[in-house]
């Protein structure tokens, strides 16, 4: 009996898992699963046909329409631009790269109201940029094209630190391989690198999108918040709450919750998926 417990104790990558288990579930239960389910709760104190009403109205699924679309396609603009940017810091050396590479992290430390304020004042139709986009009749600020601006600005250090690391540690014997079969460099990045680098462009665009589904104070500015134009779903939630409707409010927060992790787990899925899939190339 005591050799199977020193065995199953060898076995232990460190001492005190139990303790240090007992204490992650506790942070977690504290920090995540408790404000969770208070919004439950609260939730459910609504009847159905109430609760369908408040989820349901046209001034929230409109909301919800500019919330989720514009946090997708601006992760999905993340992972294109932000992919460059990733492979231009990795594989090439020019003056004012560190200064480049520091900048990404911008919209880390800006706070996001002056980012938004910032951003406004750039593409509003007397800004520095949207003075000359208005010559050919495009208009950013105070439109849903604001939002998309806002979100891909915020999200785009997510892609490039996530791939950043990736694309270092890609063998480069691996393209000068493919380069000596007579691979073009278009084969090169597509059967070499980017299976190597794909799960890491997956997570940056979840990352991503969960900061863009979420984000509020980078966007009210630029937004404009015209009801069923460019009202986002966060600012919603928010003036429900300024009118003490706090169930309405966590009713909203509910279906938020509910999409994003929907939607979170099928790029979870894809992303396992990939690994398992460039694994079984490797081997």
């Amino acid at each position: 009996m005591s050799v199977a417990i020193k065995k199953r104790s060898a076995l232990r990558v460190m001492p005190g898992f139990h303790l240090s288990l007992g204490f992650t579930l506790f942070y977690l239960g504290l920090i995540v699963l408790i404000p969770l389910s208070a919004v439950f709760l609260k939730t459910f104190t609504m009847t159905w046909p109430a609760f369908w009403d408040a989820v349901t109205s046209d001034r929230v699924v409109a909301s919800y329409r500019l919330t989720f679309g514009a946090s997708l396609l601006a992760a999905l603009i993340n992972v294109i631009f932000g992919g460059i940017v990733a492979w231009v810091l990795v594989r090439y050396r020019f003056p004012g790269k560190k200064i480049i590479d520091a900048l990404v992290d911008l919209p880390f430390a800006l706070p996001t109201a002056v980012a938004g304020i910032a951003l406004t004042a750039l593409y509003s139709s007397n800004g520095w940029i949207g003075q000359y986009l208005a010559l050919i009749g495009i208009k950013v600020a105070f439109t849903p094209l604001g939002v998309l601006v806002a979100l891909t600005f915020i999200g785009l250090p997510f892609v490039v630190r996530t791939v950043q690391p990736v694309l270092e540690d890609v063998e480069r014997e691996l393209e000068e391989a493919a380069a000596s079969l007579g691979a073009s460099h278009f084969q090169t990045f597509a059967r070499v690198i980017f299976p190597a680098v794909a799960p890491s462009l997956l997570t940056g665009f979840a990352l991503s999108f969960a900061r863009a589904t979420g984000e509020y104070g980078s966007v009210i500015f630029i937004a404009g918040n015209m009801p069923m134009v460019s009202e986002i779903t966060p600012l919603f939630i928010v003036t429900k709450l300024e009118q003490y409707d706090y169930a309405g409010a966590t009713a909203i927060a509910v279906v938020m919750l509910l999409v994003s992790f929907i939607l979170l787990l099928t790029i979870n899925a894809l992303q396992a998926w990939s690994r398992k899939r460039g694994q079984a190339g490797k081997d």
